[in-house]
């Protein structure tokens, strides 16, 4: 039985019920962030109600499959119905209050309390305190992406979500409490307006954040976030996680963090991170999943820690470096394995290494310094 194809295909629902199956068997998880996207991309083909079959579909099989485990989640631009199109509350011949309501049913099923049901109807965005001192922040990026036209209406944030997300923040500062934030499209990718805005507030909280986690380029990338002065001064971390789909091109997988622990005083800053990818090649092969521990990436990228300061140490070793074997490496777990190094020339790996210190959209001057 075939688990997925490696070309523009998702995969199939046995193939990510096996996947989940063997991470709740052997991994050893305390909460999950999941940022969204559920619906296949036959996105010309869709309806609300197959949008949300699928969401029905796979929660139902999350909660069978990881019980007494809380998700923290996020939307995805493909949950909407058309795909990436959530209207603005200023258009009167459309909402999306549809999807919202039942992603509030489905969440809270999943392990989010009850008091975050007011917001996530409202506009698919909420807090809550994961443990004593560690609060998450998970963001709607719908409302940023360049892809959501009704932006082109109105795109000063019309939910007032950067300004809910402001009096959280500085709600936590005040309560000595850390911050990860979630959200499915990274900033980089968001309207400039947005994404310059929102780097303001990263860097006005920084002592507080001690994580950002997105996905949707469904690659394995990161992003530095650098001080808007001084811009060699790296200040957080954005990690874009590998994907279960296997769209396009690519081996699905997933991401296990290690994070400071649950003590006073925790900074809860990410430790280290381990990716798992299923070989969709040998699978298919002999007809049994195969799964291997692709990397973790100390060990990978010879880190000591993962701070802001050790990735932009890495990013320096890498730009005196373009073509070499580290280089090479990182291409390959971007593609989760599907590539290899060799297959990315110098102008591929230069833009590679762009994007990893590019964190505001349309920042002309963000990789100046990254040598031709």
């Amino acid at each position: 039985m075939m688990e997925g194809d490696l070309h523009n295909c998702d995969i199939p629902y046995w193939t990510a019920e096996a996947i989940l199956q063997y991470a709740s068997a052997l991994e050893k998880i305390d909460f999950i962030y999941y940022t969204g996207d559920l619906p296949p991309h036959n996105v010309w083909n869709q309806s609300r109600e197959q949008q949300l079959y699928s969401l029905k579909t796979i929660n139902e099989l999350l909660a069978k499959t990881f019980p007494n485990k809380t998700f923290y989640s996020a939307v995805g631009n493909h949950e909407a119905a058309p795909c990436n199109l959530f209207p603005t509350p200023n258009v009167r011949s459309d909402n999306i209050s549809w999807l919202y309501q039942v992603l509030a049913d489905n969440w809270i099923k999943l392990g989010l309390p009850n008091d975050t049901r007011k917001s996530i109807e409202h506009g698919g965005f909420y807090t809550t305190i994961i443990r004593p001192g560690l609060r998450l922040i998970s963001l709607n990026m719908n409302y940023c992406s360049w892809e959501n036209f009704w932006l082109f209406i109105n795109s000063t944030d019309p939910l007032d979500q950067l300004q809910w997300m402001i009096q959280w923040l500085q709600y936590a500062e005040d309560h000595e409490e850390k911050v990860h934030i979630i959200g499915h499209i990274p900033p980089k990718q968001c309207l400039a307006s947005f994404s310059w805005n929102f780097n303001k507030i990263i860097n006005r909280y920084e002592n507080i954040i001690a994580g950002q986690f997105y996905a949707h380029t469904h690659n394995d990338e990161f992003v530095i976030n650098y001080d808007e002065i001084d811009q060699q001064r790296p200040i957080s971390m954005a990690y874009i996680t590998p994907s279960l789909t296997t769209f396009s091109n690519l081996n699905p997988g997933y991401r296990v963090y290690k994070i400071d622990g649950n003590y006073p005083g925790s900074s809860y800053w990410v430790l280290d991170h381990r990716t798992v990818i299923m070989n969709l090649t040998a699978t298919n092969l002999y007809n049994q999943t195969i799964f291997i521990d692709e990397y973790d990436v100390r060990n990978a990228y010879n880190m000591e820690n993962l701070f802001p300061n050790d990735w932009h140490n890495l990013i320096e070793k890498l730009k005196n470096d373009i073509d070499g074997s580290l280089m090479g490496l990182i291409y390959q777990y971007y593609t989760k394995s599907y590539a290899n190094g060799n297959q990315c020339d110098h102008n591929c790996r230069r833009g590679l290494l762009c994007d990893f210190i590019t964190y505001r959209s349309e920042d002309s001057h963000a990789c100046d310094l990254i040598p031709y």
